[in-house]
């Protein structure tokens, strides 16, 4: 019994990730100027997934961190830096590019 919730509780770290998606950027206020498949102010995360590949996540994460203009436009992003980790960042960017 003991090993199986030992499993249990493993099997649910492992998929942690698999939770950093629209709940996550709802929670980090990256959805009040994102969408999934429009632009709002900055560009739709299905148009960032089909811009970038999964070789650019950490360029992409310091991006969501630091901030940054000029990939989709003047509308600069604001540095999230203080507000999400940088493991939130790229759990983030990772569910991003998922979306292609």
């Amino acid at each position: 019994m003991k090993a199986l919730l030992v499993i249990a509780a493993a099997a649910a770290v492992v998929s942690a990730p698999a939770f950093a998606n629209a709940d996550l950027a709802k929670a980090k206020g990256c959805l009040a100027c994102h969408s999934v498949d429009k632009k709002i102010v900055g560009p739709a995360y299905k148009d960032v997934a089909h811009k970038y590949t999964a070789a650019d996540t950490d360029k992409l994460t310091q991006k969501v961190l630091k901030g940054g203009s000029g990939s989709f436009g003047p509308v600069p992003m604001p540095p999230n830096a203080g507000k999400v980790t940088e493991a939130e960042a790229k759990q983030l960017v990772q569910w991003v590019l998922s979306l292609k």
